[in-house]
């Protein structure tokens, strides 16, 4: 009776042992003196993208394959009970795919005998990839000024102010839409300077989590957390070069203070360390929305947005630039041509009606899936027909019709003031009289305004200074 109470409790203790390793947040692989596997928790499990049934009672190496300069931690440990901290390994699960750890492994010794091995694992696997493929975009920016396709005027006025800043190493902002290329922008910005044959790196900032991002930019220093080991980032690879962050409106506002300190003080100090060290870096800045909306809405600290707008860029969106698109849609036809080893000509004139009346939210990147579709569509045919266009934008555009019956916009025009009028001044001049009419009713009071509209109080301020609006 006694030793069955005994085993109850033995069973008890063991499911909260497994309870335990299967909680924390570290991966723990043992082995006993034959090299089989004993314990193997769920985070080891989900770092190897491995099953407990695939390692388990299974020889160590009969499962994983090490590269030839490197051997097993866990199994050096058991062979030759030698003791390690925070050693950086990359090995291959059954299936071939590389695996990255920082690993800090031990022996188990009984009666001054090794009885077996324990491997504590931290995963760096998607940080060592991104670093990886950062070090192998250095210096390889494909796009330049004449890559950007358009003649009108907003566009044409965008690339010369672009190349003029392309002259100096002051900070850039480029502002713009999503869709609207504002990453080619950067690249030509970066081959147009001194700066060309120096490395170009871009990241995006929305793309990882700020645990990730902060050692990415700033690199780390070994031993200053668990796993750490001494590692350059972006702003170091970049050096001489030019660094685009890619929607920096997604940056949490400690890392941009901390961003806006490297801008000041032309020095980065690696998460860990002591010491500040220089970069000569010149950084280029993303934002998709208004830069007065994004410091209203927390999202970009004001102090940040006066340092990276010593040259601003406002990229026009597709809607604003109609007159670009033939050109636009005649590049995509050639770009795809040559990918898909086809021969189509142009569009139907019926399509051709539709993109200059659609509103194009996705802007230049949505025009250009748009003709990709239509082209994984197309036959024999020689043009691009509008059943060729993909389901979702036909909806868009039926819906359109549906929505805004044509006497309303007959009516629009014949109350405006001068048909005649381009299109863009006649949107900026029904702005400035709606928003007038508004700031009447409301009593010149610029919060209920703001309210009313939508707005922020500040992107309701800047508005009226744009469109000269006193009160």
């Amino acid at each position: 009776m006694e030793h069955s109470k005994e085993i109850h409790e033995l069973q008890y203790i063991n499911r909260i042992y497994e309870r335990i390793l299967d909680e924390v947040d570290v991966g723990v692989h043992a082995v006993d003196e034959t090299g089989k596997t004993i314990i193997y928790n769920k985070k080891m499990m989900q770092m190897e993208s491995m099953d407990s049934l695939d390692v388990m009672n299974k020889n160590l190496l009969d499962v994983f394959m090490f590269k030839d300069d490197q051997a097993s931690t866990l199994v050096k440990a058991l062979q030759e009970g030698k003791e390690t901290s925070n050693v950086k390994q990359t090995y291959f699960n059954n299936k071939g795919h590389e695996v990255t750890t920082i690993n800090n492994t031990f022996p188990i010794l009984v009666k001054n005998k090794i009885s077996g091995a324990v491997e504590i694992a931290n995963d760096v696997t998607k940080l060592e990839r991104l670093m990886k493929g950062n070090m192998n975009s250095k210096g390889a920016p494909k796009y330049t000024f004449d890559s950007i396709t358009g003649t009108s005027r907003s566009v044409l006025e965008v690339i010369e102010n672009a190349k003029r800043a392309s002259r100096t190493s002051s900070y850039v902002l480029i502002v713009g839409e999503t869709g609207t290329g504002k990453e080619l922008f950067a690249q030509s910005i970066h081959n147009a300077s001194n700066r060309m044959t120096k490395p170009f790196i871009s990241q995006n900032c929305a793309a990882l989590p700020d645990n990730l991002i902060e050692g990415l930019l700033f690199g780390t220093k070994r031993g200053a957390f668990t796993g750490a080991v001494d590692h350059p980032g972006l702003f170091e690879q970049a050096e001489g070069g030019t660094l685009l962050l890619d929607e920096i409106n997604s940056l949490n506002l400690t890392l941009q203070a901390k961003l806006l300190r490297v801008l000041q003080e032309k020095t980065i100090r690696r998460i860990g360390d002591t010491k500040d060290t220089p970069v000569d870096v010149r950084v280029i800045a993303n934002i998709n929305e208004d830069p007065i909306d994004a410091i209203a809405n927390n999202h970009l600290r004001k102090d940040l947005y006066y340092r990276l707008g010593v040259v601003s860029i406002f990229i026009p969106p597709l809607r604003d630039r109609k007159e670009d698109i033939p050109l636009l849609v005649q590049d995509f036809i050639k770009k795809y041509n040559e990918l898909f080893q086809m021969n189509v000509k142009g569009l139907r004139d019926d399509v051709m009606h539709s993109f200059q009346e659609y509103e194009w939210f996705g802007n230049v990147r949505e025009l250009e899936h748009i003709i990709e579709a239509a082209m994984n569509i197309i036959m024999d045919e020689e043009e691009i027909m509008y059943s060729h266009l993909p389901f979702q934008y036909r909806n868009k555009i039926q819906m359109k019709e549906r929505m805004i019956p044509i006497s309303s916009v007959e009516s629009f025009i014949n109350e405006s003031a001068d048909v005649a009028t381009p299109l863009k001044d006649q949107m900026e001049r029904f702005e400035k009289t709606y928003i007038e009419h508004v700031l009447k009713n409301n009593h010149s009071n610029i919060s209920r305004t703001a309210k009313f509209l939508g707005l922020s109080r500040q992107s309701l301020q800047y508005r009226m200074k744009k469109l000269h609006i006193s009160i």
